[in-house]
């Protein structure tokens, strides 16, 4: 089984010393039967004078840090190896009621997975809708595998990728209509489009690796991921006899292979991987630097919309972003009495 390794370092920097509040970190990876948790170092600097990991609703590890003491810096390195079994669904491992859609979820699933089977963004015009049901074909049953494998590739080889450093998603009907976005943006639109056929989605922020990047330059060959250098996003649709099954539409990824799942979460804004406040005046803040390494200790599979054979051993990938790849936002709650306001810092999946 491969090993992957991440190493994911974001740091703040500022003119003078200031103030930190407290700092809300996703960066423990889920631990489950094709991902299995070998190590986990986080290190923050300065040290702060609380830290401790509570579970969210989800199952989700929420790291929390508090911090005594004014600095010019603040550092977080996230380190962690994972054993990666890759999966890949198939329609015979699903329910025989679930294999072709429409299909009916058993009461007990249902009764859970109520608010994950919701749109979330309005679709007055039923843009969103009427793609969901394009893949249909104009008929009344389709094969369900097909169906989510279809809308995956669809979004991969007919939408253009495009970073924006902005904070939040496009709503998914401006993403349809634009054809481009980010792959948090395509994630949101997929889970929608999902969702409108009646199907539970969850959003899920992570990692990934991306076979064959050169790590001492940086470079990244044609045939690369798209999304790696920085946290990534996908969709997991819950389907019976296999359970919560990855779709990375912007890579046509259809199961977990070269994904690293750290939250899964019923909306994006829930699966922020690092947000928090510092308090000191706004011409303080210098700026933002982050950068995700992924690697793996054995070689992998050439990557692409399809599956392939094996490629050239993997390599890893470093990738560093500017400043404007992560978000720095001033809140308007809070002061210190002396024109020093309170801000937000947050960093999001590209």
């Amino acid at each position: 089984m491969p090993v992957l390794t991440v190493q994911h370092i974001t740091t703040y920097r500022y003119r003078r010393p200031v103030s930190f509040g407290e700092h809300r970190m996703l960066f423990r990876p889920r631990d489950t039967a094709d991902q299995r948790l070998l190590s986990w170092d986080l290190r923050i600097s300065p040290d702060p004078s609380t830290l401790r990991s509570v579970p969210d609703a989800f199952g989700n590890m929420v790291t929390l840090a508090r911090f005594g003491g004014r600095a010019r810096e603040l550092r977080f390195e996230n380190r962690l190896v994972v054993e990666h079994t890759a999966v890949t669904p198939r329609t015979e491992q699903l329910a025989a009621y679930a294999r072709n859609w429409p299909f009916s979820y058993d009461p007990d699933d249902m009764a859970d997975l109520g608010r994950l089977r919701e749109r979330h963004h309005d679709d007055p015009a039923h843009a969103v809708d009427g793609w969901a049901r394009s893949f249909l074909g104009g008929a009344r049953s389709v094969d369900t595998l097909d169906l989510l494998v279809a809308m995956t590739r669809d979004i991969r080889e007919n939408f253009t990728y495009c970073a924006r450093y902005e904070e939040g998603v496009q709503e998914p009907a401006r993403t349809l209509a634009l054809r481009n976005g980010t792959c948090r943006d395509y994630a949101v639109l997929m889970m929608e489009a999902v969702r409108a056929l009646g199907l539970a989605a969850r959003f899920v922020s992570g990692y990934i690796f991306s076979p064959g990047a050169n790590a001492a330059t940086g470079g990244l060959p044609e045939n690369a991921r798209v999304g790696g250098g920085s946290t990534h996003a996908w969709v997991e649709v819950f389907l019976p006899g296999c359970g919560w099954t990855d779709f990375d539409p912007t890579n046509a990824i259809v199961g977990s292979r070269d994904l690293v799942r750290v939250a899964s979460v019923r909306d994006w804004r829930q699966a922020v991987p690092l947000a928090g406040t510092w308090t000191g005046f706004p011409a303080d803040s210098i700026g933002m630097d982050v950068s995700v390494t992924v690697g793996s200790d054995e070689p992998a599979p050439a990557t692409g919309p399809e599956p392939a054979d094996e490629g050239d051993p993997a390599s890893a990938q470093v990738v560093p972003l500017s400043p404007r790849e992560g978000t720095v936002s001033p809140s308007d709650t809070g002061s210190n009495g002396t024109r020093a306001l309170a801000h937000r810092s947050t960093i999001r999946a590209s």
